[in-house]
């Protein structure tokens, strides 16, 4: 099954779409309103909520939203779509195709995306933990004796919300939309009713009020802003799940809606505090009287638990594009739903995140905590996004150099100031996605650089496949009238199965065929440039099957439908021979020992080439190979 280039029984419609995009795309900005606020006047930041400093921060968080959100995201970089597909490592493939000249740098932006990606596993960690915890919050607002339920209920929710995965997500947008509208039109109606009370925080729409309260500061600009970008979690959903929905909706459900929503509602906490500045306990469930908090509590769970479905989705299709560019082994990758090839499911990732979330709820046990911890992962991700995006507009959209450098600069440097404000937090809770992303862009690396020397080290040790079937006597070998497939990354080399087959069978096939299947830096190669074939001679082929990072590696329903006027078999004649690869250590390795070892145990739990591409179970014989790296 190819994403995005068969046939759908229905094209869903603009409002459809927008309303898919509304209940998965913004679930997790839109939680934002639940902890921004409490965490911007904590008293670590030394910010009494005075009538001044609450106009001030409201502009700034105002302001945030409409500069990085609305212009960097929803005007920008929406623009840099990857063939319709979105997210840190197709901006990446976006960028380097832009400097493929330049190698040195192209390797560069090559690993800076990668590292980007790890940090979206940082907040897919942290997103579940803040939301839901944040959420149930609200019941010590009820009544302080429900606080020791916070936890035990906050764990047992998310042990529900992974351990449904595995049934997919076809359906979330349909189901997920209406809630969070409902959920949009709470912040803003319970927004307003506060602004009624005290309408003078409406000057927070002069950015006047919102850059002066920041100058103001002074160097405590920084805590307030580590605070501050907690209302700007979820930007990089927008362009990451641009692919399920596109650009349209994504950009209507933000303009018509959702900013509305979570500007008057941060008026709304603003106009709160104005009156009751004991309210900063918990502002934004203060919002509501008495009689609604129990309803306000079940709509911010159900919301909080789509905001961390949002996230968990999106983790999915990062690894899977992962694993097609070469940065992580293959696992098995559950396909959800017969209609949309990108709703998928990956057991192991969701074993580790699930993982990671309860260290994350059981670690940092608040949202203030978790705070700490989010914010950083976030605003790296941003000035990475930043630096990619210009070779973007640069390289592939022509645009002049002078304005490419002066939209960077401008962008950067709020990004900067966002992240320099988050680095105050590294030793309360920052240090965590830092450490994820450490650990992960080591293990990435490890397996791209290991799996880059076993194949050098097996063409370096093998022979040339056009030497060897030019001195090949193939009228005097035994023949099987079968089809045979040698699957190989490298097309050059005799492949190691064959020589075992030949070796140990003393047979060769009537058709011998070496496959190679690529992955291009493009989400999607369409059908028609899905195979090319060379004869090699002697009833030898040579074939390479390309897919795109986004697309299902089905090789067996590839060749099924190969047409080829010199080449003709019969599917059901097909064997496929497959080379199983032992790592075995040498004395001259160029890897550090950990990451040897490291790379070999990886190689060893690594998803079968059975599962992933799709071969059939009754037609595969595998050999095994013993190789130094």
């Amino acid at each position: 099954m190819q994403h995005s280039s068969g046939a759908k029984a229905k094209n869903p419609t603009l409002a459809a779409l927008t309303l898919g995009a509304i209940g998965v795309v913004y679930g997790d900005i839109g939680t934002s309103p639940l902890y921004t606020f409490h965490e911007v006047f904590s008293p670590n930041g030394g910010l009494s909520p005075t009538s001044s400093n609450l106009i001030g921060v409201v502009s700034a968080i105002v302001w945030a939203l409409l500069i990085v959100v609305t212009l960097k995201y929803v005007i920008l970089i929406l623009r840099a779509d990857n063939r319709g597909e979105g997210g840190a490592l197709a901006l990446t493939a976006l960028a380097t195709q832009g400097v493929r000249n330049n190698p040195k740098l192209r390797n560069a932006l090559m690993l800076l995306g990668v590292f980007g990606a790890t940090m979206f596993y940082g907040d897919s960690v942290i997103t579940p933990a803040i939301s839901v915890v944040g959420a149930l919050e609200g019941l010590q607002v009820l009544t302080p004796e429900l606080e020791q339920y916070i936890l035990p209920l906050a764990v047992l929710i998310l042990f529900g919300l992974f351990a449904v995965q595995r049934n997919g997500t076809a359906q979330v947008g349909k189901f997920f939309g209406p809630i969070i509208v409902v959920w949009f039109l709470t912040l803003a109606v319970s927004g307003i009713y506060q602004i009624a009370q005290h309408p003078e925080v409406l000057r927070a729409l002069n950015p006047f009020y919102g850059l002066q309260f920041l100058l103001d500061r002074g160097f405590g600009v920084f805590f307030t802003l580590g605070a501050i970008v907690l209302a700007l979690t979820g930007a990089e959903a927008l362009y990451a799940d641009m692919g399920h929905f596109g650009k349209r909706p994504i950009q209507l459900a933000w303009t018509i809606l959702v900013f509305p929503s979570l500007a008057l509602n941060y008026m709304g906490q603003g106009a709160l505090l104005m009156g009751n500045p004991a309210a900063i306990e918990n502002p934004f469930y203060l919002l509501f009287p008495d009689a609604l908090l129990i309803p306000a509590l079940m709509i911010a769970t159900m919301a909080a638990i789509i905001a961390s479905q949002a996230v968990i989705s999106g983790a999915f299709s990062v690894s899977k594009q992962a694993i097609l560019l070469g940065f992580l082994p293959r696992m098995r990758i559950v396909y959800t739903s017969a209609a949309e090839a990108g709703q998928i499911f990956i057991p192991t990732v969701n074993r580790l995140l699930l993982f990671g979330v309860l260290i994350a709820v059981l670690g940092f046990q608040t949202s203030g905590n978790l705070a700490g911890a989010y914010g950083i992962a976030v605003t790296l991700t941003m000035v990475i996004t930043t630096t990619l995006t210009y070779f973007v507009i640069s390289a592939n959209w022509g645009l002049p150099r002078w304005l490419c450098i002066s939209a960077t600069l401008f962008f950067i440097l709020i990004d900067l100031a966002l992240f320099i404000g988050c680095l105050f937090k590294f030793f309360e809770g920052g240090w965590f996605p830092i450490l994820l992303g450490v650990v992960l862009f080591s293990v990435m690396t490890t397996w791209a650089r290991g799996r880059k020397q076993l194949l050098d080290s097996i063409q370096r040790d093998g022979m040339n496949v056009t030497d060897f079937i030019d001195m090949l006597d193939t009228e005097s070998m035994a023949k099987s009238h079968r089809t045979a497939v040698y699957l190989v990354a490298r097309p050059e080399t005799v492949p190691q199965a064959m020589l075992h087959n030949m070796k140990h069978n003393q047979v060769i096939h009537e058709r011998n065929i070496i496959l190679t299947v690529n992955f291009d830096e493009i989400p999607v190669v369409p059908a028609k440039h899905r195979a090319q074939v060379e004869s090699l001679g002697k009833n030898f082929w040579r074939i390479t099957l390309s897919f795109g990072f986004t697309q299902n590696p089905d090789v067996h329903r590839a060749l099924a439908r190969l047409k080829n006027d010199e080449l003709h078999f019969d599917m059901q004649e097909v064997s496929y021979f497959l080379s199983r690869e032992t790592v075995v250590p040498s004395a001259d390795a160029t890897m550090f020992a950990w990451r040897e070892r490291l790379f070999a145990r990886m190689l060893k739990n690594a998803s079968g080439v059975v599962e992933f591409f799709r071969l059939p179970d009754n037609a595969v014989v595998e050999l095994g190979t013993r190789v130094q790296i």
